[in-house]
């Protein structure tokens, strides 16, 4: 593989005004096609195999034009301090706006709360419930517009009025802080490399893939029905791989130019070495993000391809376009250690001015790598403490999805939430939908009373109403008020106890009893992201376990490397579970209301984390390896790849760090806590299972590290990832056979 990439990298280099052309041609057609594309439609939330869905598909089959899954609001009115909602200017107002909702072109109903008994018993607050034909993503801006004006009006009229619901469901913000992300990763480029010109390059090659990325999806989106939440995931993985992947490239065509290299060799080598990791660091990460199809929900399955393609754009540009931009920037990218205008950074090993000519002094990196070396035990001790400690919230991990009560307090949608909280309790915000087919039973209305009686008789029920048949006569509906929010553990034990419930009932009637609604969908995700979490750990560590073996030749190295992982995404999960659940730090983060955690979370951040971590398990340790196989002892091979390696992966990790911390602007709840969460992994993960626990790990083990039976080596294809392929004869010394020998050892 080196020596392709070698040739791809030369060949990209001498032919840059072509390969820059394709990439601003395929940036300007994903740009025209995103122009041009029709919005995004119905981006439908749909959980084959469980109750809920097939609940909510039976309704469209026996309740035709109901719009199951059309947009819903809630109006919530609430009278002025020492008024009541049945005075006869508040009610004349409630039913001036109740009038002027239902002639909307899109509304499919709008009830009275007077005649629906939407009141609250102290008389204070009342709701109209408001049914549109199509889906929130669907509704067009001036049937939006209509809903908040007539809410507006009854406002002026002295009213407090806020509006609950999906009607008024908004493409998610992600804030300023997205912007200093990149500012933070545009500084540590700077910095890293002394220079404004070999700064840019990664920045600018990442902005074209995610340009590309997004833009693509944004064209698609309405023919695959893609949400909001999957461009803002592309954005966020696309940009933090985009800029790491440039960033190790870049480094290596500095370091080859260091030693001699003429500019079009060192971009083939760059390539040829660094590309080789980067190809295998990508890889894990879209094995990562494709394998979360096997949860089996449409939108996280579509999420994960999505992010996928980003992740594999930003690796065929980092071995395309990062050459072809090198021949433009010529002389301006200077090699490592050379004096820089920018910085004023001398060249390695140069005498600087009134001090003694003498070896070059260690980077931090070296000094690092030669403490941990020397002290094995303690580091790895220190390492597996800490992080355990960090893990130790992650005990109480309450899982659900967010909702209305998750959003922050300036939305009317959460001012709703509370209003209704107030007025009628906190479970009338996610109401029950029981479904009873009764199309097998001999007596379906008998079924439809026995459901009724049985849920009246449940703990946790406030209120149930009375059977509401369809046409047919074979399937009815029941609206159960449970006395708890619908995030809580006692509303999820409801559900169950109502299933069981309907489990007797269908001994006796034959009729089938099934729970759905939003609370029963959410629930009923979260069960299958638990269940589906252990396969897909199994999927995605194994092949990644089974790629990592055939790019270090070893087995200790990749397990060492699933084992790091499983520590840092443990502890990644106790700081979210301690943050977002608990209320730490949750001001400074701008967590405004804590609860559980988002149900994908956990097998989300084991697919994203562990693609990320393999990143710097494949760019440090490939280092570590070519200069064992090179001739180096172990523990001098480990030194050796920190004093190449540290100073770029600790930029890359803080690039990422800080891109993935910019998202925690976001309105969208799921996108600030996957930023967060990501954020934190790589914190962990980088610094303290790479830097500190792999080296102590590889110093421990020493020659063992890189055992591999004889048998397993010659089956394994030969990919090259040291450039071993690339040597000249002069730097394999006089004996090929022997260096041959040395890279099998």
């Amino acid at each position: 593989m080196a020596t392709f990439l070698y040739k791809l990298g030369r060949l990209a280099f001498r032919r840059r005004h072509f390969v820059a052309l394709i990439w601003v041609a395929l940036l300007t057609l994903a740009g025209v096609g995103a122009a041009s594309a029709p919005p995004a439609g119905n981006s439908s939330f749909s959980i084959p195999g469980t109750e809920a869905q097939k609940a909510f598909d039976l309704l469209e089959q026996r309740f035709p034009g109901a719009s199951a899954d059309g947009a819903t609001a809630r109006v919530v009115f609430k009278a002025p301090s020492g008024e009541k909602m049945t005075d006869a200017d508040n009610k004349a107002t409630v039913q001036k706006t109740v009038d002027e909702l239902a002639d909307g072109s899109e509304v499919a109903s709008v009830a009275d709360p007077y005649t629906g008994n939407a009141v609250s018993k102290d008389g204070t607050i009342a709701y109209a419930s408001v049914k549109y034909d199509v889906s929130g993503m669907e509704l067009e801006e001036s049937t939006k517009d209509a809903l908040e004006d007539a809410a507006q009006q009854a406002r002026d009229a002295g009213l407090t009025v806020e509006v609950g619901g999906d009607a008024l469901q908004a493409v998610p913000e992600t804030g300023a802080t997205e912007v200093i992300g990149i500012a933070v990763a545009a500084v540590v480029l700077v910095i890293t490399f002394g220079s404004l010109v070999a700064a840019g390059l990664p920045l600018l090659t990442a902005l074209i893939g995610v340009g590309i990325g997004v833009s693509s999806i944004t064209a698609l989106a309405s023919a695959l029905e893609l949400g909001s939440t999957t461009s803002i995931l592309a954005m966020m993985i696309g940009l933090a791989v985009g800029i790491d992947y440039a960033l190790f490239i870049v480094s290596r065509y500095r370091a080859e130019l260091a030693e001699g290299r003429e500019r079009e060799e060192a971009a083939g080598r760059a390539v040829g070495t660094a590309g080789s990791a980067v190809v295998f660091a990508g890889l894990t990460v879209v094995i990562a993000l494709v394998g979360l199809a096997v949860v089996n929900i449409p939108m996280l399955t579509k999420m994960g391809i999505a992010a996928a393609g980003t992740v594999a754009i930003a690796v065929l540009i980092a071995l395309t376009m990062i050459p072809a931009l090198l021949g433009y920037a010529g002389r301006r990218v200077k090699p490592a250690g050379a004096k820089g205008r920018l910085l004023g950074r001398s060249r390695k090993g140069e005498p600087k001015p009134d001090r003694p000519a003498g070896p070059p002094k260690a980077n931090l990196g070296t000094r690092w790598a030669s403490f941990v070396v020397r002290r094995p035990l303690a580091v790895l001790f220190l390492g597996v403490i800490g992080l355990g400690a960090a893990a130790v919230p992650a005990a109480s991990l309450e899982l659900g999805l967010p909702d209305d009560g998750s959003q922050p307090t300036s939305t009317t949608q959460r001012r709703a939430y509370d209003l209704l909280s107030e007025g009628f309790g906190p479970g009338f915000n996610g109401p029950l939908m029981v479904v009873v087919d009764a199309k097998g039973s001999d007596a379906p209305k008998d079924a439809f009373t026995d459901v009724e009686k049985q849920i009246k008789d449940l703990d946790g029920v406030v209120a149930v109403t009375p059977p509401a048949p369809n046409k047919g006569g074979d399937t009815a509906t029941i609206t159960v008020i449970p006395d708890s929010k619908p995030s809580s553990v006692q509303t999820e034990d409801l559900v169950h106890a109502i299933r069981d419930a309907g489990g007797d009932v269908e001994a006796k009637t034959g009729a089938e009893t099934l729970v759905t609604g939003s609370t029963a969908m959410n629930i009923d995700v979260s069960e299958k992201l638990n269940d589906a979490l252990v396969p897909y750990l199994v999927l995605v560590v194994g092949l990644a376990f089974l790629l990592l073996i055939v790019v270090f030749r070893s087995i200790l190295v990749p397990l060492k490397a699933a084992l790091g992982f499983l520590l840092s995404v443990m502890a990644a999960l106790g700081a979210v579970v301690a943050v977002f659940q608990w209320g730490w730090l949750s001001g400074l983060m701008g967590v405004e209301e804590t609860g559980p955690v988002m149900s994908m979370m956990p097998i989300f951040m084991v697919g994203v984390v562990f693609g990320l971590a393999m990143d710097y398990e494949v760019f440090l340790v490939t280092r570590m390896r070519e200069a064992f196989v090179h001739g180096e002892k172990p523990n001098q091979a480990v030194v050796t790849g920190f004093k190449h390696g540290a100073r770029v992966v600790t930029a890359a990790a803080v690039i990422m760090m800080a891109v993935f911390a910019g998202f925690i602007g976001s309105s969208e709840s799921m996108v600030k806590m996957i930023g967060f969460g990501l954020a934190i992994a790589v914190f962990f993960d980088a610094f303290v299972v790479r830097m500190a626990i792999v080296p102590a790990v590889l110093a421990l083990l020493g020659k063992k590290a890189w055992w591999l039976p004889k048998w397993l080596d010659r089956a394994l294809p030969n990919v090259d990832v040291e450039g071993e392929g690339l040597r000249t004869a002069g730097e394999r010394g006089s004996d090929p056979d022997e260096d041959r020998e040395l890279v099998r050892a």
